[in-house]
């Protein structure tokens, strides 16, 4: 009785992304509380790189508040006031 051998799945190619090159230097104080507090979390989580920490997690709020401040039709309070019923699910 022969065996059948299963096909390994063709990986794809991965794809280069260009990255824009970093030119601008932001230097940011702190103090010895908020330097033990960034240490420790990237000491607990093994953060690798520092930069990428801070420049992700300050990059991460900024998108996060234009999202929550983009101008929609309704004020947040409308919206969450709002009540949708699916239609699939009445008689």
């Amino acid at each position: 009785m022969a065996t059948e051998r299963k096909k390994k799945p063709k990986l794809t190619k991965k794809v280069k992304v260009p990255i824009a090159k970093r030119e601008h230097r932001v230097t940011v104080l702190l103090n010895d509380q908020e330097l033990e507090a960034i240490n420790a979390y990237c000491k607990k989580y093994k953060v690798k790189s520092k930069a990428r920490f801070l420049r992700e997690s300050a990059l991460r709020n900024v998108m996060t508040r234009f999202l929550d401040d983009y101008p929609t039709l309704f004020q947040k309070n409308e919206l969450d006031s709002l009540v949708v019923h699916n239609a699939a699910s009445e008689p």
